[in-house]
């Protein structure tokens, strides 16, 4: 946050040295407002810029392993040009890669979920997934196993048979 800070700082200046240089080149016939003008629209593309690359950057850097499973876009009303063109706000990726599995239960796999979100920190929570049921159950204040390794507090809640998670969970 600090380095898009930063640099949207440095887009203004930038901006703003351009339309200095211009007025410069014209013999100072531009219009002394046109400076602090291009500084303001240098930062303000310089902010949407961040916004709409933020999503793109994140996934690029995720490890292998970790597939992004659902995005959510947002738009509102204080930021018109998002009406045409929403932009990823958050996100949630399945770390398929460690998912674990149990040969007493083979149809249930646990997997990590990471929510990342443009300006919170990310979170974990572990899934416990029953691929023949279609049904998901969030272990975040950890699990109850059997003996034979089955979780047995489990508060399970369905899933659509087209959930992206349980899609990308099952097949691995």
């Amino acid at each position: 946050m600090f380095i898009e800070l930063i640099a949207t700082v440095f887009a203004g200046i930038a901006c703003a040295g351009v339309a200095m240089l211009l007025n410069r080149i014209t013999g100072s016939r531009l219009p002394k407002w046109l400076t602090p003008v291009a500084a303001g629209l240098g930062m303000l593309a310089m902010t949407v810029s961040n916004e709409y690359t933020w999503f793109n950057r994140t996934a690029a850097e995720l490890p292998d392993g970790i597939e992004i499973a659902m995005t959510v876009e947002n738009s509102s009303w204080f930021r018109p040009w998002t009406r045409a063109f929403p932009y990823v706000e958050r996100f949630v990726a399945v770390d398929t890669g460690t998912a674990r599995t149990n040969e007493a239960v083979p149809d249930q796999r646990l997997a990590n979920l990471y929510f990342f979100g443009r300006w919170s920190p990310v979170d974990r929570a572990p899934m416990l997934i029953d691929c023949a049921g279609a049904r998901s159950a969030i272990l975040i204040d950890g699990a109850a196993f059997g003996v034979d390794g089955s979780v047995t507090d489990a508060q399970w809640e369905a899933m659509p048979a087209d959930d992206p998670i349980l899609t990308l969970v099952c097949e691995t």
